[in-house]
């Protein structure tokens, strides 16, 4: 089949993070098993998610990894002018969720298997599908303690997120934490007997806004990503019922990015530390916190094949950095090299009527055509 058949059925998958990604799992299992492979299924802890696996090739000598991730965002409150989730083809372009975040890669991967099961390789190709990327890359890690009894160690993995065909070398980390006050609820006319916990949240936003401030000021930097530091942001308030009630809760939702060489949970617990310090010594308000997703940043290898080898196959050189986050990070950390690389754009990703172009698929299936010739010859 064409990259441009499977990317319809994919797209048709509508499998949000979060919930049960049955239906985009089937479908990547159907197209795995029709192409003559036995790919290998690992649920995840939460029981209704897995990640897939599928290896081309001897599997005791060290490969590459193709990964790519299943789940899209969702479309509520978004302008879409066709059905995000039916393939559309209008004025060259391909419209649909996920069509370059990431499903664009993954129908590639799946075109490209007759050509990897004909090379023949005498290195291996594994084929890598993970969930739940979209909220804190959740499922690769599982699926990553399993490698040992799946493949020998891999020397490499390229992740197929949308850079327009070009290497990307490294990345930001993540980690985004619920904060929470509580106070008192009472009667807006005797404001005096209630604990006002949004008053304890616009402190602490101010305090978000002056950390982010601060390590725009102070770094550390590190040049290669736009904005050369660390951030740190306010993005989702919840508070109040109604405004006769003294709100007794407030939540923020934060997220801290993190240059290579800075953790981001040394970030965020900065901000905890000031979240704590609202409360005085036998005060009514509480406060409390929980990390909602992480990954590490992936700084750049100082071993310069992969990089090299993706030059050589797309014509293109390797971007230093970008800031936004992939599972590339936790492949290096399981001291896997890797590298991220994929058709689409990520200025389409998440928005309304995002698209991928055809010829952006087959720049795509011309890499991987080389990527087996070249896992042939070794």
């Amino acid at each position: 089949m064409t990259p441009e058949a499977i990317l319809a059925d994919l797209v048709a998958c509508a499998d949000l993070p979060g919930n049960s990604n049955a239906r985009v799992a089937d479908c990547v299992l159907g197209h795995l098993r029709r192409a003559g492979l036995e790919p290998v299924v690992l649920p995840g802890p939460e029981r209704d998610r897995v990640n897939i696996w599928a290896s081309i090739g001897p599997r005791d000598v060290p490969g590459l990894i193709l990964s790519g991730h299943m789940d899209v965002v969702p479309v509520e409150g978004q302008a879409w002018t066709c059905d995000p989730f039916r393939l559309t083809p209008r004025e060259g372009r391909l419209h649909g969720r996920g069509t370059s975040d990431m499903k664009g890669f993954l129908a590639c991967m799946l075109a490209a298997i007759p050509e990897f099961r004909a090379a023949p390789l005498a290195r291996p190709l594994h084929l890598a599908f993970s969930y739940d990327e979209e909220i804190g890359c959740r499922g690769v890690g599982h699926m990553i303690s399993a490698l040992s009894g799946l493949a020998a160690p891999p020397s490499g993995c390229i992740v197929g997120e949308p850079t327009e065909m070009r290497p990307v070398l490294s990345h930001k980390g993540k980690q985004s934490t619920r904060l929470v006050m509580t106070g008192r609820a009472a009667h807006s006319s005797r404001p005096d007997d209630g604990v006002n916990a949004t008053y304890a949240g616009a402190e602490m936003l101010l305090a978000i806004r002056d950390l982010n401030a601060a390590l725009a000021a102070k770094g550390p930097f590190d040049p290669r990503f736009d904005p050369p530091h660390s951030t740190a942001v306010a993005g989702v308030v919840r508070g109040g019922t109604a405004v006769n009630i003294i709100p007794d809760r407030y939540e923020i939702e934060m997220e801290v990015r993190s240059i290579p060489g800075q953790s981001a949970a040394d970030v965020t617990a900065q901000a905890v530390r000031r979240l704590a310090a609202l409360v005085p010594t036998g005060a009514a308000l509480s406060v409390s916190h929980e990390e909602l997703s992480s990954y590490p940043a992936l700084p750049p290898t100082e071993d310069s094949a992969l990089a090299e080898l993706l030059q050589r196959l797309t014509g293109q050189a390797p971007l230093r950095s970008v800031s936004y986050g992939t599972e590339a990070g936790l492949f290096h950390a399981a001291g896997i090299p890797a590298i991220i690389c994929g058709p689409g754009s990520i200025d389409r990703a998440h928005r309304p009527d995002e698209y991928i172009r055809p010829e952006e698929l087959a720049a795509c299936m011309a890499m991987l055509r080389g990527l087996a010739a070249e896992l042939a010859a070794a």
